[in-house]
C-alpha cells in the first residue's frame, strides 16, 4: 500500500528543508542577506531581476514559501485522512506554527539588517523544524518498530542525547557566524597557537568553545554508536553509524572552513551536513516509537475483532 498524503508531504519537507538551509548558507557566505533590503518584497516587487545576490536570496525567499505550501498540504492531509493519530496531527499545526514564526524571524533578519541574536535564533528555528518533520515522517508509519524492546531505552537515550548535543553545537556555530567569529582562531587545530587561548575576548572565546563542544559532541556520537551496536539494536544502529559518518564528515568540513577562510562552499556544507546529521539521530530516536496507528478501530475493523 503506497504511503498516505499527509506521510508524503512530510517525507518530502526533509530534502526540502536541507535544500533550504543549504540555500541560507550560500546566501550568508555570499554576503547576499541584504541583497533584497525590503521584506517580503523585494525592492518593491515579487518578481525582481534574478542575478547578483538578488538571486540567492529571493530563491531562499521562494523555496521557504513552497516549503510552507509543502507543509500546510501535509497538515491538511493529516486532518482529512481517516486513522492519524492525534499526535501527528498536533505535531503538524505545530511544525505550521514554527514555519509561520521562521519565515517572520528571515524578515525581521532583513528589516533589521542582519541582527546576531534574531540571525541565530532563525537559523535555531529552522533546526528544530527539521527535527519535528523528521518525528513525524518516521512515526507516521504504519506499523511496529523493528527495534527490540530490551533495546529501545539505549537507543533513545544515545539518539537524543546525541541530537540534544548536535543542536546546542548548531547554535553555536550559528552565533558563530553572525559575529563574524569565524576565523577569530585562524589556525588548526591549535587556536592562535594554544590548545587553551586568552578567552578574555568574545569572538576567541565563543569559536573555540564552538571547537570544544564539537570533539565532545563528536566522541558522544561515536561512543553511541559502539553502543548501540552492542545493544543488537539492528534497527537503529544503521542511523548510528550514518551518525558517526557525518560527525566525522562535519569535524573535516570545521577545518576545512577555517583553512580556506570561510570558502562558499565548505561553509555551505557546514551548516546542511550538521542538519543531516541532526535529522539522522532524531530519526534513529523515532525508530523506537511503534507507529502511528488508528486511534478508533473503524466499523468493519470492529466486526472483525469480535468475529
Amino acid at each position: 500500500m503506497s504511503p498516505r498524503l499527509h506521510r508524503r508531504a512530510f517525507v518530502l519537507s526533509l530534502p526540502w528543508t536541507l535544500g533550504l538551509l543549504l540555500l541560507g548558507s550560500v546566501v550568508h557566505a555570499t554576503e547576499s542577506s541584504l541583497a533584497c533590503p525590503d521584506w517580503p518584497t523585494c525592492y518593491g516587487t515579487m518578481v525582481p531581476v534574478m542575478e547578483g545576490g538578488i538571486f540567492w536570496e529571493h530563491l531562499h525567499r521562494l523555496v521557504a514559501g513552497g516549503l510552507l505550501l509543502l507543509w500546510g498540504a501535509g497538515t491538511w492531509f493529516a486532518f482529512r485522512e481517516p486513522g492519524v493519530s492525534r499526535a501527528v496531527r498536533s505535531g503538524a499545526v505545530a511544525g505550521l506554527g514554527l514555519l509561520l514564526v521562521q519565515s517572520v524571524f528571515g524578515g525581521l533578519t532583513v528589516l533589521f539588517k542582519l541582527p546576531d541574536a534574531v540571525s541565530t535564533t532563525h537559523l535555531g528555528l529552522a533546526f528544530l523544524f527539521l527535527s519535528l518533520a523528521t518525528w513525524l515522517a518516521v512515526v507516521s508509519r504504519s506499523g511496529r518498530t523493528g527495534v527490540l524492546p530490551e533495546a529501545r531505552r539505549e537507543v533513545r537515550f544515545v539518539a537524543l542525547t546525541g541530537a540534544a548535543l548536535v543542536f546546542v553545537q548548531s547554535l553555536l556555530g550559528a552565533a558563530v557566524r553572525h559575529t563574524d567569529s569565524g576565523l577569530a582562531c585562524p589556525d588548526i587545530p591549535l587556536c592562535i597557537g594554544e590548545w587553551v587561548p586568552p578567552l578574555d575576548q568574545w569572538p576567541i572565546a565563543l569559536h573555540w568553545t564552538h571547537r570544544l563542544v564539537a570533539v565532545l559532541t563528536a566522541v558522544f556520537i561515536l561512543y553511541g554508536t559502539a553502543r548501540v551496536w552492542r545493544a543488537h539494536a539492528r534497527g537503529a544502529a544503521g542511523g548510528m553509524t550514518l551518525a558517526s559518518v557525518l560527525v566525522l564528515t562535519q569535524v573535516g568540513l570545521g577545518f576545512l572552513s577555517v583553512h580556506t577562510f570561510l570558502a562558499v562552499v565548505p561553509v555551505s556544507l557546514h551548516t546542511v551536513v550538521a542538519a543531516g546529521l541532526l535529522a539522522t539521530l532524531v530519526g534513529t530516536a523515532a525508530t523506537t516509537v511503534d507507529r502511528d496507528a488508528p486511534a478508533v478501530a473503524t466499523p468493519p475493523e470492529r466486526a472483525l475483532t469480535h468475529a
